[in-house]
């Protein structure tokens, strides 16, 4: 006996009807892939992200690759001879040794200068290197929406490619922190480290 609670089976169905049910589960199906893409699509307009200033460069950090932001001052920073001028050292942030980066000299910028209005950024646990992040400013919470999106930048590695514009004409360049961490060049802090303009794939 069949139970009141299970739908009838298309193969009962005449063709007609079976046809019919199966169209309108197709389209029910196709509605339901256009919601996901677009609520996937507005959640990424909707994204808020970190603006922070790297020498004359206004910039984007996804908050979902930070870990915490610190000041300065107060924190110790012990140099690492034969090391790269833009890696400043290790610190003991939160009783882990931690790389910490200039990344406006890492870009080829005028050196931050740690100061009242810098902080130091550590990337997040997720990304597997234990380092952070020496800025100019934080610029705080910047939304997606609105912004243009500009022609990448070619002559620049693919974790710096992606510009945007806001209502306000500002440039933002999105740093994609996940590839900086494994960027070749981040890595191997040696003095004999490559050049930027060999990171781009």
């Amino acid at each position: 006996m069949m139970s009141v609670f299970a739908p009838p089976d298309s193969a009962a169905l005449p063709p007609v009807l079976a046809g019919a049910r199966q169209g309108r589960l197709r389209q029910y199906q196709l509605q339901l892939l256009q919601r996901m893409q677009a609520a996937r699509s507005s959640a990424q307009a909707g994204r808020k992200e970190l603006g922070v200033l790297l020498g004359g460069r206004h910039c984007l950090l996804d908050l979902t690759q930070l870990g915490e932001i610190v000041i300065p001052a107060g924190l110790a920073i012990q140099a690492v001879p034969l090391a790269q001028d833009w890696y400043l050292g290790l610190a003991a942030m939160r009783g882990r040794l931690t790389a910490v980066v200039d990344l406006a000299l890492f870009f080829g910028e005028a050196p931050c200068v740690a100061d009242a209005d810098s902080r130091i950024i550590s990337l997040a646990p997720r990304l597997g290197v234990n380092s952070a992040l020496l800025v100019g400013r934080v610029l705080g919470l910047r939304q997606q929406r609105g912004m243009l999106a500009l022609a990448h930048a070619t002559d620049t590695p693919q974790w710096a490619a992606q510009v945007l514009c806001d209502k306000d004409q500002q440039q933002w360049l999105r740093l994609d922190l996940a590839q900086l961490a494994q960027s070749e060049r981040f890595l191997d802090a040696g003095f004999a480290a490559a050049p930027v303009m060999q990171e781009r794939r």
